[in-house]
């Protein structure tokens, strides 16, 4: 099945994947007077006297934008805000379809952060929470960091997304391999925003009385070994190299795998093959990320000693999806009116999708993206994450 030709039909036939439809009934005169004039004066009123209404008169206590430059859309790069447009109304339909939460997209003719941050700024009232996705990084790190003061949750997916539910991955493929965390030694091959927020979250980033704590992290990017003062070295990638490689060990990718006993890839295809694998630990774990070709194809991993293997595809067992967990995420976010996301809030989605999978097993080591009670169990642990850390807005209801 080509499933590039019936995408291609099914958008032109349909003209997009989603729509907007009207939540009032609209059949009368009385019915358009209480959703337009004279009746909406009132809820504009109070929102004018107290904008928190907004929560619960309009669409904003359960709508986010899904904003975009398309400069790093997924397998295909910059391809600019028009090309990007099919994969944020893609977004925007998983958010509907699994959270039942209302998402627009939103594509910039921008590239400066600056303007971006300032776009993102003006349009925030609308909303209950921003999806950043598909920008490019480093520029993703600086537009992410500069929205957090808006007072609604903003999160750049392609960073957290898919962290979260990598490091479920692994939480549930060492449980399957009765293997603990403590002793895993893991080779991250990407450095990019996927990466670094792997990175973040396995080395205490954020909050260091949260993170998964395993034996050892060594990050590789496409020049090898990422240590501190390397030239090249942005930012970010500095920080990194001080937590994970403070001796400043250097080599290769392949160096790096020696001895390990797990392998993430979040950078392209066709990296490695059965003889690198084999210089891992027997039994290994190899999580291979890049899309739409992974880093090595789950069957050659196998031939060179993997135990578990898993990939962003669906055509294989165990797909590692952001859709388990950008869903239920942003519901819990909006549910308990959070004003930005926490270090405690993403663990708890981990945790949530974790649970799903009582047993897991080197062929299921995560929920199906069809698990409809997923999104309800993330976003339940999410909203009470936050009203522990106290990072949501007062409703209009506990005022009254």
């Amino acid at each position: 099945m080509d499933f590039f030709e019936q995408s291609l039909e099914r958008h032109r036939e349909l003209k997009g994947k989603i729509e907007i439809r009207s939540r009032m009934r609209l059949e009368t005169l009385e019915d358009l007077s209480i959703a337009y004039t004279p009746g909406v004066a009132r809820p504009c009123e109070r929102i004018a006297e107290n904008p928190a209404e907004a929560w619960d008169l309009t669409w904003k206590g359960r709508t986010v934008a899904v904003v975009s430059d398309g400069s790093a859309v997924l397998g295909l790069g910059d391809i600019g805000p028009e090309a990007s447009l099919p994969v944020m109304e893609g977004k925007a339909a998983l958010f509907r379809e699994f959270a039942g939460v209302d998402a627009v997209p939103v594509v910039l003719n921008a590239h400066d952060p600056q303007e971006i941050i300032s776009i993102v700024r003006a349009i925030s009232p609308t909303f209950g929470g921003i999806n950043l996705e598909d920008i490019s990084a480093p520029r993703c790190f600086e537009i992410e960091d500069g929205l957090q003061d808006i007072g609604i949750p903003v999160l750049h997916d392609d960073q957290h997304g898919t962290a979260i539910v990598l490091l479920a991955a692994l939480i549930n493929a060492s449980r399957a391999l009765n293997t603990s965390l403590a002793h895993l030694n893991i080779v991250l091959n990407g450095a990019g925003a996927a990466g670094l927020a792997i990175a973040n979250l396995l080395t205490c980033q954020d909050q260091a009385e949260q993170c998964i704590p395993v034996g050892s992290l060594r990050v590789c990017d496409s020049k090898g070994i990422i240590w501190p003062g390397r030239p090249g070295n942005n930012p970010q990638k500095e920080t990194i190299a001080r937590l994970t490689n403070p001796d400043g060990d250097q080599g290769d990718l392949r160096d790096a795998l020696r001895g390990a006993n797990a392998f993430i890839g979040v950078s392209k295809g066709n990296l490695l093959n059965a003889d690198d694998i084999r210089l891992m630990e027997p039994e290994s774990i190899v999580l291979a990320m890049a899309n739409p070709t992974p880093e090595i194809l789950p069957d050659e991993a196998v031939r060179g000693g993997a135990a578990i293997v898993g990939t962003g595809r669906s055509d294989f067992p165990n797909q590692v999806n952001n859709v388990l967990a950008f869903p239920g995420l942003f519901r819990g976010a909006l549910e308990s009116r959070a004003k930005r996301f926490t270090t405690g809030m993403k663990f708890a989605a981990i945790q949530a999708i974790c649970e799903g999978v009582e047993e897991p097993t080197t062929h299921r080591i995560l929920p199906s993206p069809f698990n409809r009670s997923l999104a309800v169990s993330v976003a339940n642990a999410v909203a009470e994450s936050a009203r522990r850390a106290k990072v949501c807005h007062e409703s209009t209801k506990d005022t009254e």
